[in-house]
């Protein structure tokens, strides 16, 4: 008899909301260098790789290439697909159309699972927020697949019987469970219940759970040990040995049975490098050397219906031992190894967010009152209007539908400022902000930026202030690093704030450097420029203009006059008020031109303060992109300088330093700095795109390394260039004709000589580019010269060529 097995690798991708509360969007993080931020760097470490893994032959030539995401099971916060929609279009379409691809191959049964919508810990919410959070997964879920979703991960598998409630109730067919949380089994039929120690459940089997109302859910408890090997134990290092380890998990039994494994997907390429490839090279050993059938949990569930019940340990997760404890105590998990901190911070934080939750709900309730027909239905249904933002036509229909009557503009505002007010209020209960060690760290920074802004909506739409309240709470947090939470609160989440009148600030200051349109779009805010003047003089410049500043989140908008001058370096002086007359507009600029042209900066300022009062803003009013850009170019100009006294020092003193070398002479730290600045920037410009390859320059370059030896400084920051040029080089040749052969041979003598640089290269954008391109190629098109540098290239990508 056929013994059927069935193995199902679940991939949880997750990562913490790093938007800005107010811009929506994720700023500059110089932790995830040379990367923009962690999403961008996680991005391009795991979730894309993931879409093109590499499976190699024993010469560790790339023989073949996969979408990861076809062959398992696998679920993507809400949130971080959002970002990835705009950020990486191309990987986030490949990840749909691989739940198309395993429809095809399950018998319409995809691999993508929903994730409630938020990450909240669902046993610590409270009902409303439960079905918000469930219903706007499954929303999000059918908006990017267009499918229902059979199954749902719930945020560190977080359980209780009210959660399951309603996943059932919303028609969620199945979620996935720690081993631990399992509590008690019988077959179905049976009277009597067996309770199991922690960690035993049968995990070969689909469990069904019948819930008080007499619904009912099924239920997967994934392998604890190999899930464990996975994420701890360096089972990734090698592809045949997670298979071995997958294959060994199977009993020699007749009945059907699964094993099941669920990790963070960031385990394959982000927390173990190349464990993309070892995912797909266990994919494909067990597919060709084994019975083993490749499955998802849909399909496993649609041939296998349970023949067993299962009931939970209530408010029990995956990465705590004490339930649902570590985000809302001090359970003693944590993530820094440091003996010293204590995490007494989480009860009380817990607690302040409860608070402030339950004082805006009767805000919520009490405003809504005659703008809707059901406001926590229409909270339901918000999720359309954040999923699409900015089609106006779509929002319009949504207000249509559930307010209780015709409203004008400023109440469509106000509606919509009391929707973001309870969606910050969800988003405020992450579960990342409790999940590390100190209350002032990235993650509890951002959800505290969420109850900022919920705060100063209720402000907003009711006059009410929680703020000093909220404070009071926050002293008497503890933290170990600054005196108290309201410490770290104070420095790092206030500043975050931003409202129109900052917006129009950014745009005022940022308009001496930008031509910017007439209309344009900063992160969520609208501009439309009214008027717009701007004098350079020197390293002086002058702006001055009206502009329209309109959220695009709540319809708020503001008109705004500014003023704006530039001395250089960083120094900027601004001024900006709301509606300013235009014959004072007019006024100003009759006197604000001849001044600044006759060099008279101190007239300027003084015609400035004359229209707008003493208040001023200056660079630090900047977002932290626009900052750091300007910043940049104003750096670039002081690096020419340093870059020419540097390499006068190098040219001048080339000889001196080789005699001293060669008269075993320690050579001057001030000589090799020079040294070390001009290599180690040549190298890197060499790799700039639009700059020419020079293969002699190349090897000059290689040898002086060698020769003073220095070291490569930003090495990450060296690698990602060189990982972009490649792939921009094998473009430019799949373009042209006429040049191809001759840049082929120069690209292969780069590679040849990067060997010398012994730098781990992470190209799999250029050996995505070969791979699919060498299998659509036919060798009578191209000549016996081509085709041989065509193979030579593909030998230095680590690609077979199909020729090979």
């Amino acid at each position: 008899m056929k013994k059927e097995k069935y193995l199902c690798i679940h991939g949880h991708f997750y990562q913490p909301p790093r938007e800005n509360a107010w811009l929506e969007s994720v700023e500059l993080q110089d932790s995830a260098a040379p990367f923009h931020d962690w999403n961008d760097r996680i991005n391009f470490e795991c979730y894309a790789p993931n879409t093109a893994a590499r499976l190699l032959d024993n010469d560790k030539q790339i023989i073949n290439i996969v979408n990861n995401y076809s062959k398992i099971s696998f679920n993507f916060g809400p949130t971080l697909l959002s970002w990835m929609e705009k950020a990486d279009p191309m990987t986030y379409q490949a990840i749909i159309q691989a739940d198309k691809e395993s429809r095809l191959a399950g018998g319409g049964k995809g691999s993508a699972m929903a994730q409630a919508y938020g990450h909240l810990i669902l046993p610590l919410a409270n009902r409303r927020d439960k079905e918000t959070q469930v219903i706007w997964g499954i929303r999000d879920f059918e908006h990017r697949f267009g499918r229902k979703p059979e199954g749902m991960w719930l945020a560190e598998t977080a359980a209780d019987t009210e959660s399951l409630e309603v996943l059932a109730e919303n028609g969620i067919k199945f979620t996935v469970l720690a081993p631990r949380q399992g509590k008690a089994i019988r077959k179905i039929g049976a009277e009597t219940w067996e309770n199991i120690p922690s960690d035993s459940i049968d995990p070969r089997r689909a469990y069904l759970c019948k819930l008080p109302s007499g619904r009912t859910i099924n239920l997967f408890f994934y392998h604890g040990g190999v899930a464990q090997d996975v994420a701890f134990k360096g089972l990734l290092n090698d592809g045949i040995n997670f298979a071995n380890a997958i294959a060994g998990s199977f009993e020699n039994i007749d009945t059907p049975q699964l094993i099941h494994v669920a990790t963070d997907g960031e385990s394959y390429g982000h927390h173990h490098r190349y464990g993309e490839m070892a995912l797909a090279a266990c994919l494909d050993h067990l597919e060709k050397n084994t019975d083993i059938q490749i499955i998802n949990y849909s399909a496993f569930l649609a041939k296998y219906p349970p023949q067993w019940e299962a009931q939970i340990h209530e408010n029990s997760s995956w990465s705590c031992v004490h339930g649902v404890e570590r985000w809302r105590s001090n359970c003693g998990c944590n993530s820094g190894g440091r003996p010293d901190w204590n995490q007494s911070w989480r009860a009380p934080l817990r607690e302040t967010l409860n608070w402030l939750r339950d004082e805006l709900i009767p805000i919520y309730e009490r405003k809504t009152e005659g703008l809707l027909k059901d406001p926590w239905a229409a909270r339901n249904d918000y999720i359309q209007v954040v999923l699409q933002r900015g089609n106006e036509p779509l929002l319009q229909k949504f207000i249509q539908a559930h307010a209780s009557r015709p409203l004008d503009e400023d109440e469509k505002t106000q509606l919509l400022r009391l929707m973001e007010m309870q969606r910050q209020a969800m988003q405020m209960f992450t579960s990342c902000g409790w999940f590390f060690d100190e209350i002032s760290g990235l993650e509890t920074d951002q959800i505290l930026q969420y109850a900022n802004r919920a705060i100063h909506y209720a402000e907003q739409v009711a006059g009410v202030d929680l703020h000093e309240d909220f404070l009071q709470r926050l002293e008497k947090m503890p933290s170990n690093v600054y005196e108290n939470g309201a410490s770290s609160y104070r420095k790092n989440v206030i500043p975050a704030r931003v409202d129109l009148a900052r917006v129009g600030m950014h745009y005022a200051a940022s308009s001496l450097f930008e031509e910017y349109p007439e209309d344009l779009e900063i992160f969520n805010y609208q501009m439309t420029s009214e008027e717009f003047h701007r004098y350079e003089g020197g390293n002086q410049r002058l702006a001055f203009g009206r502009t329209k500043v309109r959220s695009k989140v709540t319809l708020s908008e503001k008109h705004f006059s500014f003023a704006v001058l530039y001395l250089g370096q960083q120094n900027i002086i601004g001024h900006i008020s709301v509606n300013m007359p235009q014959a004072d507009f007019d006024a100003m600029e009759a006197k604000l031109i001849p001044a600044f042209e006759q060099t008279d900066l101190g007239e300027v300022v003084g015609v400035m303060q004359d229209y707008f009062g003493s208040e001023r803003f200056t660079y630090w009013h900047l977002f932290n992109d626009e900052k750091r850009k300007i910043l940049g170019e104003i750096s670039e100009r002081s690096l020419r300088a340093t870059e020419t006294v540097f390499r006068e020092i190098y040219n001048d003193n080339y000889q001196l330093m080789t005699g001293i070398k060669l008269s075993k002479i320690p050579v001057p730290e001030t000589y090799l700095t020079a040294v070390k600045f001009i290599l180690n920037h040549d190298l890197v410009a060499m790799f700039s795109n639009g700059n020419t390859f020079s293969i002699r320059t190349m090897k000059r370059l290689i040898a002086e390394f060698k020769k003073w030896e220095v070291k490569l400084t930003n090495r990450s920051s060296l690698r990602l260039s060189i990982t972009e040029r490649v792939h921009h080089e094998l473009q430019l040749i799949l373009q042209e004709k006429e040049k191809a052969l001759e840049r082929m041979r120069l690209l292969n003598l780069v590679m040849e000589n990067l060997k010398e640089l012994e730098m781990d290269l992470n190209i799999w954008k250029g050996q995505n580019l070969y791979f699919s391109a060498s299998r659509q190629m036919k060798r009578f098109q191209y000549s016996i010269h081509w085709w041989a540098e065509w193979t030579k290239l593909g030998r230095h990508l680590g690609v077979k060529a199909n020729n090979e």
